[in-house]
């Protein structure tokens, strides 16, 4: 077993990668969620998009994220012509802002799966109805759409926020210290396997716990909204 000391250093090196692993996650929430927003309206628009939106979302759903992570970083971003492409050159090469890159165009194809499923199960008879008061189609999508859709879509794309707090730990596999990457580099200095992953899968733990808390909040309050 782990004695004290060592237990204590393993938590204060693990705890190292908190930040890093926050910042991809959270940063990965917020690009996925506008991303993956866009991707469902497309869907749900039956314009001439939608089915390129269609083989976006196939494509990242069907394809391991790992594999994604690999060719985005050891394939695309190692190209010579993304030297006179700045923007993309320092985006790909640089390894924590690739991995949130990769892990928003991945989550993006569930999120928007999620959300056209909450605008699909807004009742017709509603939209019929903010239609015969005036509303213009803006009015409809703020007042009517878009709230009821969230309120649908809200607990499977709690879900998907857990997966991708969850799939930052692939980071790890392209030298990012974050809490999987410290347990691997600690793991290798006290040999300490079970012990150091087990103190890791508790910190995503309560990571993922407080954000499960705060979706909740935001589902009591859109509940009182609607009441």
């Amino acid at each position: 077993m782990i004695n004290s000391e060592l237990f204590w250093h393993t938590v204060s090196s693990l705890s190292q990668g908190i930040g890093p692993t926050l910042y991809i996650g959270l940063s990965a929430i917020l690009y996925s969620l506008v991303l993956g927003l866009a991707l469902a309206l497309v869907r749900v628009s039956n314009t001439v998009a939608a089915p390129l939106a269609l083989a976006y979302s196939t494509f990242f759903r069907g394809t391991p994220l790992l594999i994604q992570l690999f060719i985005v970083y050891f394939g695309v971003g190692t190209l010579p012509t993304l030297k006179n492409v700045p923007l993309l050159w320092s985006l790909l090469n640089d390894r924590t802002s690739c991995a949130i890159f990769v892990i928003s165009l991945n989550s993006a194809a569930y999120i928007s799966e999620v959300f056209r499923g909450g605008f699909q199960s807004v009742p017709a008879g509603q939209m019929e109805a903010a239609r015969a008061i005036g509303m213009s189609p803006w009015q409809q999508f703020k007042r009517v759409r878009f709230p009821l859709a969230i309120r649908q879509a809200l607990p499977a794309y709690s879900n998907e926020v857990i997966l991708v707090i969850k799939g930052t730990s692939l980071a790890s596999t392209i030298t990012v210290l974050d809490i999987t990457g410290q347990a691997r580099r600690i793991m290798s200095q006290n040999y300490a396997i079970v012990e150091t992953f087990v103190v890791a899968g508790l910190l995503y733990l309560i990571i993922n716990f407080s954000l499960l808390g705060l979706i909740h909040l935001l589902e009591r309050w859109l509940h009182i909204q609607r009441r």
